[in-house]
C-alpha cells in the first residue's frame, strides 16, 4: 500500500469510518439526517468494491434524550441504563439507512476485555471477516451496558483504532464536528490554521491536542491522537475529518483534500505483534537502563535481566508489561517470561546467573523479542 494520500484512499479495500456523537445526535435526539447521509456514503463504498465497517457513538447521547433526563448521567447504572435504551434506537435507524440501498446490518457490541483474550479476539475477527463477506455492514460500538473500568475501551475513538488493528484496515477515517487537527483552539482563537498533514506523533502533538477539549464527545482531540499514535506506529493511516461535511467520504475518496492526515510508518506491523503492543492492556512496568534501551530500540535485541533497575505492579508469566526508559518514556510493550516477583529477584544479574537466584531456568530473556512490540515514535 502506497504511502501518498491520493494513492492510498484510492487503493485502500478496508476501510475503518468511525462517527462521534457530536455528528451524530442533535439537542433533540439523533441526528437522522446525518445517519442516511453518512449510511448512503457507505454504500456507495461498498459498491465500488470496498468493505467497511462502523464504528458509531451515539448511543448514549440518544438513550439521554429517548428517556428524558436533563444531563448525561453520573451514576454509572444510569449510564449504561441510558447506553443501552439509546443503541436500540441508534441501531435501529442505522438499518434503515442502509436498508434504503439495499444493505444489510450487524450490530457488534465489545468491551476490551473481548479483544484482551486471544481466543475471542481471533473469534471477533472470525465474525467480522464473515460479514464482510457476506457484504454485511458490522456497526460496532462499545458494550456500554456491561462495560466497567477494567474492560472500557476508554472512549470510541480507542475502539475504532482496535477494530483497524483487529481487522488489517488500509485506513481509519475518523468523522467529527471539527475539520482537523489545529495549531490552537480553533473554537477561541480566530487565527488558528488546519494541520493537513502529521508525519510523527510527539509530545508536541499530544500536548496540542490536550489543549482542544472535546465539547461533544468524551475523548476530544487528544483521543483521536493517541488512536493515531497506535495506528501510525504499525503502518495503519489515520484521517480526522468533519463529518458535518457535505459528501465527505465520497470527495475524500475522489482525491479531494479535506482534514488531517496521519503519515503511517512504511511497513505494516504483523498482527500479533499489533495485539501485543497495541490491544492488550499492561499489567506492570518494567524500567530499563540506558543500555537495555538502546539494545531494545536500535538493535533489536531481546530484554534481558541485566538491564533492568526496576519493576512495578504485580503481574504474572506471559502478562503484558510497558517497558520504560529512564527518561520515563514507554518506549515498549512485552510479554513476560517471568513473573513480577522473580523478575525483581533477579534484575540487574546475567542470565547465566538466573537459576543461582531462583533455583531454575526456565528462559534467558526477560522477554524474548519475538514478544516485544516497539510503540515509541
Amino acid at each position: 500500500m502506497a504511502n501518498d494520500r491520493k494513492t492510498l484512499f484510492h487503493q485502500a479495500r478496508r476501510i475503518i469510518v468511525k462517527v462521534g456523537s457530536g455528528v451524530l445526535t442533535r439537542t433533540d435526539g439523533l441526528n437522522v439526517t446525518a445517519i442516511r447521509s453518512i449510511s448512503r456514503q457507505i454504500c456507495t463504498l461498498i459498491d465500488q468494491g470496498k468493505e467497511v465497517l462502523l464504528v458509531t457513538s451515539g448511543a448514549m447521547a440518544s438513550g439521554v434524550k429517548k428517556v428524558s433526563l436533563p444531563k448525561r448521567p453520573d451514576e454509572l447504572p444510569q449510564r449504561q441504563a441510558a447506553a443501552a435504551v439509546g443503541q436500540a434506537g441508534l441501531i435501529m435507524e442505522y438499518e434503515k439507512a442502509f436498508g434504503r440501498f439495499g444493505k444489510k446490518v450487524a450490530q457488534i457490541l465489545l468491551t476490551s476485555d473481548d479483544l484482551s483474550n486471544r481466543k475471542r479476539y481471533l473469534n471477533a475477527r472470525n465474525t467480522l471477516y464473515t460479514l464482510l463477506s457476506w457484504q454485511v455492514v458490522p456497526i460496532i460500538n462499545e458494550n456500554d451496558t456491561v462495560s466497567v473500568a477494567e474492560i472500557q475501551f476508554g472512549d470510541n475513538d480507542n475502539l475504532a483504532a482496535m477494530i483497524a488493528l483487529l481487522m488489517d484496515a488500509d485506513i481509519l477515517i475518523n468523522l467529527t464536528v471539527t475539520d482537523g487537527l489545529y495549531d490552537k483552539d480553533p473554537r477561541t482563537e480566530s487565527n488558528a490554521e488546519l494541520i493537513p498533514l502529521v508525519s510523527t506523533i510527539g509530545k508536541d502533538i499530544e500536548k496540542l491536542a490536550s489543549d482542544i477539549p472535546g465539547a461533544l464527545n468524551f475523548g476530544g482531540m487528544l483521543g483521536k491522537i493517541k488512536a493515531a499514535k497506535k495506528l501510525t506506529a504499525v503502518g495503519i493511516p489515520m484521517l480526522i475529518a468533519n463529518g458535518n461535511t457535505p459528501h465527505i467520504l465520497t470527495k475524500l475518496f475522489a482525491g479531494k483534500d479535506f482534514g488531517t492526515y496521519f503519515i503511517p510508518k512504511t511497513e505494516k506491523l504483523a498482527s500479533r505483534k499489533c495485539w501485543i503492543g497495541f490491544t492488550l492492556k499492561p499489567k506492570g512496568i518494567i524500567k530499563l537502563d540506558a543500555g537495555a534501551a538502546a539494545a531494545v530500540l536500535t538493535r533489536g535485541k531481546s530484554l534481558l535481566p541485566s538491564g533492568i533497575t526496576g519493576v512495578a505492579g504485580d503481574f504474572d508469566v506471559g502478562a503484558a508489561v510497558e517497558l520504560v526508559k529512564t527518561d520515563q518514556e514507554v518506549i515498549g510493550v512485552g510479554l513476560v517470561n517471568y513473573n513480577a516477583v522473580d523478575i525483581r529477584k533477579i534484575m540487574g544479574c546475567k542470565s547465566s546467573q538466573i537459576r543461582d537466584r531462583l533455583g531454575y531456568k526456565p528462559y534467558d530473556e526477560i522477554i524474548h523479542r519475538d514478544n516485544l512490540v516497539i510503540t515509541a515514535a
